[in-house]
């Protein structure tokens, strides 16, 4: 089957041809990003207007890359939620169009189901169910048992902001940019992750959700109080404030915060639910630090930790089509009457 991924949830107006559920043939991707990095987060007015000026040409460039035609396509997948609601519905417009005048069928797939099968998608990663999914992007950080292509059972998810957001407002704070994930990240190669000890949020016992308001706050006191104009000016990491700690410590002491409650909590998840492969997917999940300390911490525990391949991490319509085939397989189908649903969870 060859199946036209459509993906409209966020900043990325993508298209993609896939063969079945893991062989790409095109995956195109027109980001906004730069439109937004001066306001230090997606501006959802803006993000639309890109998505409609972009739509048309990005799936005719997946269909010219996949050397592929219209006439060719025998399933329309396309993410129907969660995300911004108005970003949503160019996605579904678009797919709706085509479905209907080619007379295909017609899949909504859910964002969180998707980052998961991203992790599927490499011809040597091989789900046996039961499985844990673990979804860490700017807008979710969340824990999934994975019971089948079709059923997902949510585990924990954050209760505030998720580990994306908590990095954007942090790096707001710091001053060194947007998205805050990648910068932070290249900060925090060169600092201590042991220079300051930030707050871990593991909440009550036994809980798998996850919490990064407190450890963001605690951020926020500790530059103000040692001196947040230098810290917002200062590239090269110099010493904030009266302390030894330069604006690199700053950042890995952040992250390990961060990454040490999501790693603690994945693996907890997985000898919970007696599985022994972890499915990582998301945004943020593309940092090597991250990666890194999931298979420490997953190896010794008889865990396999799957990832994405490259450019399947951050948002992209290949997972999205790769899980419309699964799903379309599994006998779901879609009528004209799909909606956007800006707050679809899980299950």
């Amino acid at each position: 089957m060859y199946i036209l991924g459509i993906e409209t949830s966020c900043d990325e107006t993508s298209a993609a041809i896939v063969k079945n559920d893991k062989t790409i043939l095109s995956n195109k991707i027109a980001s906004s990003l730069n439109l937004h990095k001066k306001y230090g987060g997606v501006v959802p007015e803006i993000a639309c207007r890109h998505h409609l000026e972009c739509i048309n040409y990005v799936i005719k460039e997946a269909l010219e890359e996949a050397g592929v035609k219209f006439k060719d396509i025998d399933l329309i997948a396309v993410t129907h939620g969660p995300g911004l609601v108005g970003a949503l519905l160019i996605g579904l417009s678009a797919a709706k169009a085509i479905s209907y005048a080619l007379s295909v069928p017609l899949v909504g797939v859910n964002h969180l189901y998707a980052h998961v099968y991203s992790a599927f998608m490499s011809k040597e990663n091989k789900v046996r169910f039961p499985a844990t999914g673990l979804i860490v992007s700017g807008g979710h950080t969340t824990l999934v048992s994975i019971l089948g292509y079709n059923k997902f059972k949510l585990i924990g998810q954050t209760r505030d902001d998720a580990a994306g957001e908590a990095f954007d407002k942090a790096a707001k704070v710091l001053g060194i940019g947007y998205p805050g994930g990648p910068e932070i990240e290249k900060k925090a190669k060169n600092g201590n992750p042991q220079a300051i000890r930030f707050p871990r949020a593991y909440m009550e016992k036994g809980s798998f959700d996850f919490s990064f308001s407190g450890v963001k706050t605690a951020l926020l006191y500790y530059v103000t109080r040692r001196g947040h104009p230098a810290v917002g000016r200062s590239n090269q990491g110099v010493p904030i404030g009266d302390t030894h700690a330069t604006i690199n410590d700053v950042c890995a002491s952040f992250q390990a915060a961060i990454f040490d409650v999501i790693v603690d909590k994945a693996i907890a998840a997985c000898k919970k639910q007696n599985t022994t492969q972890l499915f990582v997917g998301g945004g943020v999940s593309i940092n090597k630090t991250l990666q890194d300390m999931l298979i420490k911490k997953a190896t010794p525990e008889g865990i396999k930790v799957f990832l994405p391949a490259k450019g399947l991490f951050t948002d992209n319509a290949a997972m999205v089509a790769a899980a419309g085939y699964r799903l379309y397989k599994e006998g779901i189908r879609s009528n004209y009457s799909l909606e956007a649903e800006p707050n679809l969870g899980i299950g």
